[in-house]
């Protein structure tokens, strides 16, 4: 039985099977250390609790606890009525406001499936209401929720950072102007689609209702101003920011705004513990993965044969984006962060490419496959929440995975706009 039936081939058969992504892995690694490789059996341990003693990971559950909180406790839909204020009556202004609705709780949660319940759980019904189509409404909120996975906090680039050992501050600083950019090219194309369809809605843009709808959120937009704010400015760290996105939720949803209770909090401590400990074992088990695809010297070989195929640099990043779009599509981004970061890290630093901005570049793509067919995680829960078959789903994430890759290809072929505020505030 060799290696690569093992690591390579084995996988690919369970994940059609329909097991885990974890469960995949531990097999798979299990395999190989005992028939394959003889190893110590030891390791299955050693690496799986190894994996998880990481000071930046502490930052995960935080994330995920935050937001939850702000789903539940009334933050979200106050930052939401704080961002229609500000649309007024412009063409398509409710779609962009989901656009911008998203991308403002992707700056909390860093959690894209969160981002769409929490978002589209108050704007789907209204998006119907005032006219836009099921397939374009759902592929929106599928979309748009993913921009929570590039712009900071992201829960992805925290995994990135602990698996390649790069800065997570760094990411988050490098993640800023792309996240914004994809938002930016996904409101463009909502515009004209609006004006294509004729679609007119919203009410007519008042200061004093801007200032009705600031007072009213107040305490909500602190929040991603105390979290970015602290980190961007070296208060604390991005781990430290997360424990105090937690406490300041909790305080907020509580005893300001009141819309929890200790029913509400239990329920969400709860689920936020789940979703934890799905993502670190999934942690645990890619790491085992990766350990021994080192150990086998793949991320040597890799390196060594692109080396001789004497490839330019735009050409490996073409390559790499192509495997990363393919994997995102079958992979949830946690899974193929971990297992790929490390074996792929050497072969960008061989070819000259920042692995701050691949940093980046990996986020991006595992963020497109949220809502790219047929595995996206973004398009279950879109389905499971607002009742859409698939048959009308995917064609209306068409456009917006088309925009996506557009938007990757210019991110990717110009670092700068990763790069230069890291310079700037690094």
């Amino acid at each position: 039985m060799s290696l690569f039936l093992v690591m390579g081939i084995l996988p690919i058969i369970l994940l059609v099977m329909g097991l885990p992504i974890f469960v995949i892995l531990m097999v798979s690694s299990v395999i190989t250390i005992v028939w394959i490789m003889d190893l110590p059996i030891t390791m299955i341990q050693i690496e799986l609790f190894g994996s998880v003693d990481n000071y930046k990971l502490i930052a995960v559950p935080f994330f995920i606890f935050a937001g939850a909180i702000m789903a539940q406790g009334g933050i979200s839909r106050r930052l939401v009525d704080w961002v229609v204020s500000l649309m007024g009556a412009i063409r398509g202004s409710l779609a962009l406001t989901t656009v911008a609705a998203c991308t403002v709780f992707g700056a909390i949660s860093g959690s894209s499936p969160a981002t769409v319940a929490a978002i589209g759980g108050m704007l789907y019904p209204s998006l119907k209401e005032k006219g836009y189509p099921e397939k374009f409404a759902s592929g929106l909120l599928a979309a748009s929720g993913a921009i929570a996975g590039i712009i900071p906090p992201s829960i992805a680039m925290i995994l990135y950072g602990a698996s390649a050992e790069e800065s997570v501050r760094h990411l988050f600083i490098a993640g800023i102007l792309p996240g914004l950019f994809i938002a930016f090219v996904m409101a463009a194309y909502i515009y004209f689609y609006a004006r294509k369809l004729d679609i007119r809605e919203g009410e007519k843009f008042e200061l004093s209702r801007v200032g009705r709808a600031t007072k009213a959120g107040g305490w909500a937009l602190g929040t991603p101003l105390i979290i970015l704010g602290g980190i961007y400015a070296g208060v604390f760290s991005p781990t430290e920011a997360a424990g105090v996105a937690c406490l300041y939720a909790v305080l907020v949803a509580m005893f300001i705004y009141r819309d929890m209770d200790l029913r509400g909090f239990w329920k969400v401590t709860v689920d936020s513990v789940y979703l934890t400990a799905q993502v670190l074992i999934i942690v645990g088990a890619a790491t085992l993965f990766s350990r021994l695809l080192t150990i086998a010297g793949v991320p040597q070989a890799m390196v060594e044969w692109i080396q001789a195929l004497g490839l330019d640099a735009w050409v490996i990043l073409l390559i790499i984006n192509v495997l990363l779009l393919l994997v995102g599509c079958v992979l949830d981004p946690a899974s193929a962060i971990l297992v790929l970061a490390p074996i792929l890290k050497p072969v960008i630093l061989a070819a000259g490419i920042d692995p701050v901005h691949f940093g980046i570049i990996m986020t991006v793509n595992v963020s497109i496959g949220m809502f790219t067919p047929p595995f996206g995680l973004n398009i279950f829960v879109t389905q499971a929440l607002f009742r859409v078959p698939l048959s009308s789903l995917y064609p209306g994430l068409v456009p917006f995975i088309i925009i996506n890759i557009l938007a990757l290809g210019v991110i990717t072929y110009w670092p700068d706009l990763s790069l230069v505020l890291v310079r700037l505030l690094g």
